[in-house]
């Protein structure tokens, strides 16, 4: 009868196969470590990276508005409804001197009406005074009041930046100076227009005395 030897194990082999065991697992202990230790830095650089950008944003937030470069189309809006008051204020003292045809309409209604009152007959003093006088005075009526117009839009253009809350920017200087011909032109076509209606520059024509009178 034949018998296999069983296999026996040397103790030799044995030590040295957990000798073997014992400096892979430490091996990989440290290649654990070493993986661990590189994520933490990536994580600890993201961090960082993300504490400066938060550190600039708000070194960007803390700049004084006086450090900053002005915004054109910003530069552009300022003072857009002060300048068209302004210019609005020019062209009425324009108009003032120079009539509009809301005055001379104004004349045409009055000679009319002077006509209509002197058809049944009348002196000619009546005559000068109902067609000629009227029309005279309506016109330097019309004109003055588009002169104080001027003048009253012009004042409030130069005045406005004391009253209120205060701007962040000063009035630009052509605002003032459109603003200023306005209110010139304004207290020109006062002046103008108060003359005309008291008579004071030229006189009513007077009629002349009828012969053998």
């Amino acid at each position: 009868m034949n018998t296999t030897p069983s296999k026996t194990t040397n103790p030799d082999e044995t030590a040295a196969a957990e000798d073997a065991a014992a400096k892979d697992a430490p091996g990989t202990s440290k290649d654990a470590l070493g993986t661990s230790s590189e994520a933490g830095d990536s994580a600890t650089a993201t961090e960082d990276l993300g504490e400066q950008a938060a550190r600039d944003d708000a070194a960007d937030d803390g700049i004084a508005d006086e450090d900053r470069e002005p915004d054109p189309f910003e530069e552009a809006r300022h003072g857009v409804g002060a300048g068209a008051a302004a210019v609005v204020s020019a062209a009425l003292g324009v108009v003032a001197l120079t009539g509009a045809w809301t005055g001379r309409v104004a004349a045409e209604r009055e000679t009319l009406i002077g006509q209509i009152k002197l058809s049944g007959g009348g002196s000619a003093a009546q005559q000068i005074s109902e067609i000629y006088g009227d029309a005279w005075h309506t016109t330097a009526l019309v004109n003055g009041v588009f002169a104080l117009l001027a003048l009253l839009v012009g004042v409030v253009v130069l005045v406005r930046p004391a009253f209120g809350a205060p701007a962040d920017r000063p009035q630009p200087a052509w605002v003032r100076a459109v603003a200023l011909a306005g209110v010139a032109l304004g207290v020109l076509g006062v002046l103008i227009s108060a003359g005309m209606y008291l008579d004071l520059f030229v006189s009513l024509p007077s009629a002349g005395t009828p012969a053998g009178g």
